[in-house]
This record gives structure tokens, C-alpha cells and sequence, in this order.
């Protein structure tokens, strides 16, 4: 088991993957690494002998044949190795482990499972990269977009948003800004995260831990008692950590924190449904970005990043609800942009275009 997975987790390394999932179906158990935010498989696990080659999304892929048992047990040792209660499989669970490979290698991996109505287990396998193959600012299409990034980390207090789908390099985009205000002067830089991806020395990284009762509220109220000049809330998912945002911003903090929307008007919407009032997103908002990250069209194994960014007069009509100015750059224009001027792909525009947005 122990060759496999390291197998695997090469494999994974090696394309910079994000994950790897283990999926139970009728016959046995299929294992797909996710690379780009897309499904790739890379195993079947099946009750047939032999094995063959399937294609999968346009893409043929050597499979090595399991049993359903073998696929188990698998999760089974994936579980233990990650502090996880092996004979549980009702319960979805959660952990990690800092694995260190047969070349010496130490990588960083979060756990999480989940069982189907058959009790057979699902698995995911996180990969936490230190090394991203990406810079936030690269062309012509996103550098104006960082700048403006850049200008709203020297603010003292205030609100910055960052939204976009898992693995769209939110986290890298959060590290930069923040390494590079470090630099410029030093401060008291505190992080809340689910978990730490990007280890960095300079900065107080705190990790929530719903084992030891340790949530998002918890450690907000912890940090506002250290006086932090910056404030990096992971994740904001429900009304009372909103609130708890919305309190350092107005009491002399800089806050950066990411929230789950399909673009950046949804960011203002999904505010105002954790209870958030206009007033309250009129004094605090500073900016909204969502972004995207897509395969480069010009340099292999790269890729770049594309910000739908909302601010200035624009940031106050999506409070409002009042329709933008027409200097607003939607995500979909900046992926025609991007496509235009040969930075990623037509395939990539149309995988990433967003139906029902407001400019289309």
C-alpha cells in the first residue's frame, strides 16, 4: 500500500496536482488526480483482471486493476497513517500528515472522507505545494488589476475580498500581497486558515482545529487581542465570523479574507446575506477581486492568473445594487482579453466563461 500511494503522490507532484480522489463505484474503485481544476484518471480499481488503457476526458491513462478490497484497504492505511479513526466509515472525517517520500522529500497532505449509502468510503487527498507555478502578476491583462491590489494593502484598516473556485490561487495571490507589504514595513501579520498552505516565518499562522474545539471565531477574537496591523481571515462561512470581519476592519485593522461566490457582484451578495448592512460594506470595503487560474498558452507547465476586480465608484453601485460604469471589466472580458492577446487558449476561455454574467 505504502508503494502505491507514494506512486501516486508522485505522480501528483510531479504535474503539480492539486488532489487525488479514490471514488467507490459498482464494480470496484476508480482513483483520478485533479490537475487544473480538472478530473484526470489514473487508476481503476476493478474485479477484472488485467489491465487496459481508458480514455477520460480526451486523455488515455494506463490503468492498474484492484479489487474493491484492495481499494479499501487502501483507505484504510491512508486513514491511519493520517491519525483518522480507521473503522469509522459513517462519519465524514478530516486529517493530515506530513508525509515524507522515499527520495527525502517531505510533503504536506490534508485528508478528508466521506462515506455513500453502501458505507463505501470516498477519499481525497490534498497536496499543500510550497512552490506554485504561477506569479499573480504577469501580462498585461492582470498587472493593473494586481497594482490595484498592491495600493489597498498600504491602507491601515479596512476590507479586502478574494473569491474564486478551490485551487484558483487565492492563497499564492494572499501570500504575495502580503510578503510584499512585510517588506516595505514591518508588522504584525496574523493568519487564520483551514489549514496553513504557505508556510511563512515572518507572520503569526494559526490553524483551526474543530477536534480541540478551535473555530474561526475563536481565533478572530484571539488575534484582535495581539493588535494585528494585518488580519488574513481564511474562509468566512457563516453570520457570526461575517460580523467578526466586519468588527476588526472598523477598528483600525487591515483584513484580507476569502469568500465563496460565483463573481464579484455575488461576493456583495452573499455579504448581505450573512447580515451584513450597506453601511456596514461602505465604510469597511476597500476591494473585491474574484479570479481564475488558467493554463498558459505561451510558456508549458505555467499558468496565469485573470482578476474580475471591483472597487472605487463601481465597489459603492454594487452595494447599491445599481448597475456598474462601463469602465468595469467583467471576468468574462478580461478571459477575451486574455485570448486576444494569446495568453491562454480558446479552450480555456470556454471552459472558464461564465454564463448569465452581467456583461453577456
Amino acid at each position: 500500500m505504502q508503494v502505491k500511494f507514494e506512486e501516486w503522490l508522485n505522480k501528483a507532484r510531479q504535474c503539480h496536482c492539486d488532489d487525488i480522489h479514490i471514488n467507490p463505484g459498482e464494480d470496484g474503485y476508480q482513483v483520478f488526480i485533479r490537475y487544473r481544476g480538472k478530473l484526470n484518471l489514473v487508476e481503476e480499481m476493478t474485479l477484472d483482471q488485467g489491465s487496459k488503457m481508458i480514455r477520460y476526458r480526451g486523455k488515455l491513462n494506463l490503468v492498474e486493476e484492484m479489487t474493491l478490497d484492495q481499494g479499501s484497504k487502501m483507505i484504510r492505511y491512508i486513514k491511519y497513517i493520517a491519525n483518522m479513526e480507521v473503522g469509522e466509515r459513517r462519519r465524514p472525517q478530516d486529517g493530515g500528515l506530513l508525509y515524507s517520500l522515499a527520495d527525502g522529500q517531505n510533503v504536506e497532505l490534508r485528508i478528508s472522507t466521506i462515506g455513500n449509502y453502501l458505507l463505501q468510503e470516498s477519499l481525497v487527498v490534498r497536496l499543500l505545494h510550497q512552490n506554485h507555478s504561477y506569479c499573480p502578476k504577469t501580462n498585461d491583462v492582470n498587472r493593473e488589476d494586481y497594482l490595484a491590489l498592491e495600493q489597498a494593502m498600504q491602507r491601515k484598516s479596512g476590507l479586502i475580498i478574494f473569491s474564486g473556485p478551490v485551487a484558483s490561487g487565492k492563497t499564492t495571490t494572499i501570500y504575495q500581497l502580503l510578503r510584499q507589504a512585510y517588506q516595505k514595513r514591518k508588522q504584525q501579520v496574523i493568519t487564520i486558515e483551514n489549514p496553513v498552505e504557505i508556510k511563512e516565518s515572518a507572520f503569526l499562522q494559526t490553524e483551526v482545529n474543530p477536534k480541540a474545539g478551535i473555530d474561526y471565531d475563536h481565533l478572530i477574537s484571539a488575534s484582535l487581542r495581539h493588535h494585528p496591523d494585518i488580519l488574513v481571515i481564511g474562509e468566512v462561512r457563516n453570520e457570526h465570523t461575517a460580523r467578526m470581519m466586519i468588527r476588526a476592519a472598523l477598528t483600525g485593522h487591515l483584513v484580507l479574507a476569502t469568500i465563496h461566490a460565483k463573481n464579484t457582484r455575488g461576493v456583495i451578495g452573499r455579504l448581505k446575506e450573512l447580515g451584513i448592512t450597506k453601511e456596514q460594506l461602505r465604510q469597511t470595503l476597500l476591494m473585491v477581486t474574484s479570479q481564475r487560474l488558467l493554463p498558459s498558452a505561451q510558456v508549458n507547465d505555467q499558468q496565469m492568473v485573470i482578476y474580475e476586480r471591483l472597487d472605487g465608484e463601481n465597489l459603492l453601485l454594487a452595494v447599491n445594487n445599481q448597475a456598474f460604469t462601463k469602465n468595469f471589466k467583467s471576468l468574462n472580458y478580461k478571459l477575451r482579453e486574455a485570448v486576444a492577446s494569446g495568453y491562454i487558449s480558446e479552450q480555456s476561455y470556454q471552459y472558464h466563461h461564465i454564463e448569465d454574467s452581467f456583461d453577456d
